[in-house]
């Protein structure tokens, strides 16, 4: 052979120029204006530290090494400019949680303190000000248009890792018992979102907002495609609460729920059909005035269908106080339609007085004992039926299942005894509990 063979008949570094009718798919337009948008999140702040039970015990304290009753914590995050011109951001509250202070570094990597003006842990959305000129805000979509295979892009600080930018398309709507949050209605994308994304943008291909990132289905610790972000329409609703009133006020129907499976729809002679059945109607409530009965199955609200138990709670937990609806539901497998009118949530006697008049106890539901109601054999004394999370209840170290016996060395068996015995000292309670079969003394404060 003369020549010598060559894998390349051309230069591996010649490129292939498109055709003056074709234009080069990218994103990058659409980027520039969106990018300045996002916003990454630093905190600092303090977290209290569980003290072992027998930390109580003096005999045991004098051996045992001294523990901080209280540890500093940092994290990072993402969040969204929404509102250019007051400065509002929305992002995660798990993003900001425990944070005495909050830092958001923009674009252009000027850093700002940044105001908590509320925040609402059930849908785990939180609002965020910061005072800055020329701020860029993100147009806002409509989640209730998105479908299934719709292309999309995450836009977040995963890892510290500052806009990064990732793309996918809607895996899934309406995702919910995930446990994640207490009112799930999740996007699913298979975008890649990773820890430190959390309260970022995930946008469609125009640019508007349609969700804010929150959380991913990570086995091996790292993403696998199952992310999730909070549909923008369900942010914005928790945003003009916290905006107007300062916290949530849950709107509440008043029933007890449960998903309508297969064999119930069967039993029922409703085949086929997908819905949230009433198992009972409480008296004098929203539901009860609008002639809802038990054995009714709803199947939409306002036109939105409703899936099950937890798809009803979260639609109706989401609307306002006094706002109307239109429910759609199966009575005797007749389709009706009911108005009803949401009222507001009702708060247990005991917890109202416990969060007013004992706010060391804000967060604890109490029960009081009796040899009617006993509880693990114990007849008198106030039993803590729930503690809320993050509460001042939890920070103490509260556990449901607990039973205050005395407060200040008074015995105490109802909540009048209780608020009474507190009285002597707002600031600091010396309290007798049982747990399980311990008995063991606290002191919070």
């Amino acid at each position: 052979m003369s020549g010598t063979a060559t894998a390349f008949s051309e230069s591996p570094n010649r490129s292939y120029p498109l055709s003056p009718s074709q234009a080069v798919p990218t994103l990058a337009p659409m980027l520039k204006n969106v990018l300045p948008s996002v916003v990454n999140i630093s905190i600092q702040g303090t977290i209290a530290v569980q003290q072992h039970p027998l930390m109580n015990d003096p005999s045991f304290r004098r051996f045992a090494p001294q523990m901080p009753k209280q540890r500093r914590t940092q994290g990072i995050g993402s969040g969204v400019i929404v509102d250019a011109d007051k400065g509002f951001i929305i992002t995660n509250n798990h993003v900001i949680d425990h944070a005495d202070t909050i830092f958001v570094t923009l674009h252009n990597k000027q850093k700002l303190k940044a105001k908590l003006i509320g925040t609402d842990a059930e849908t785990d959305i939180a609002v965020l000000q910061v005072e800055a000129k020329d701020l860029n805000s993100i147009p806002l979509g409509d989640s209730d248009k998105l479908q299934v295979g719709d292309f999309v892009v995450a836009i977040g600080n995963p890892f510290g890792l500052s806009h990064t930018v990732t793309s996918g398309m809607v895996s899934a709507l309406g995702r919910t018992n995930l446990g994640i949050e207490g009112y799930e209605n999740f996007i699913q994308t298979d975008a890649s979102i990773n820890p430190g994304n959390s309260g970022g943008a995930l946008i469609d291909l125009r640019g508007r907002l349609i969700g804010i990132n929150s959380a991913i289905l990570a086995p091996s610790g790292g993403n696998v495609g199952i992310g999730f972000a909070i549909p923008i329409n369900m942010a914005k609703m928790i945003m003009h609460q916290l905006l107007e009133h300062g916290e949530i006020k849950r709107g509440l129907l008043g029933v007890q729920i449960q998903d309508l499976n297969t064999d119930l729809a069967d039993a029922m002679d409703l085949k086929g059909i997908h819905g949230a059945l009433v198992s009972r109607v409480t008296p004098k409530s929203a539901a009860e005035k609008a002639g809802i009965k038990a054995a009714d199955v709803i199947v939409a609200v306002n036109g939105k269908k409703i899936t099950g138990a937890n798809s009803l709670r979260t639609n109706i937990g989401l609307k306002r106080v006094g706002e109307k609806v239109s429910i759609e539901l199966y009575r005797d497998k007749q389709l009706q339609t009911v108005k009803a009118t949401i009222g507001g949530a009702v708060i247990p006697e005991q917890l109202a007085a416990s969060s007013s008049d004992m706010p060391l106890f804000k967060g604890a539901t109490l029960k009081e004992l009796s040899i009617k109601e006993p509880y693990q054999g114990v007849e008198q004394g106030l039993l803590i039926t729930e503690v809320q999370a993050n509460s001042p209840a939890a920070q103490v170290g509260l556990m449901n299942g607990d039973i205050i016996l005395a407060v200040n060395k008074q015995e105490v068996a109802t909540l009048a005894e209780l608020t009474q015995a507190a009285k002597s000292s707002q600031n600091q309670l010396l309290i007798h509990l049982q747990r399980g079969q311990s008995f063991l003394y606290i002191v919070i404060k």
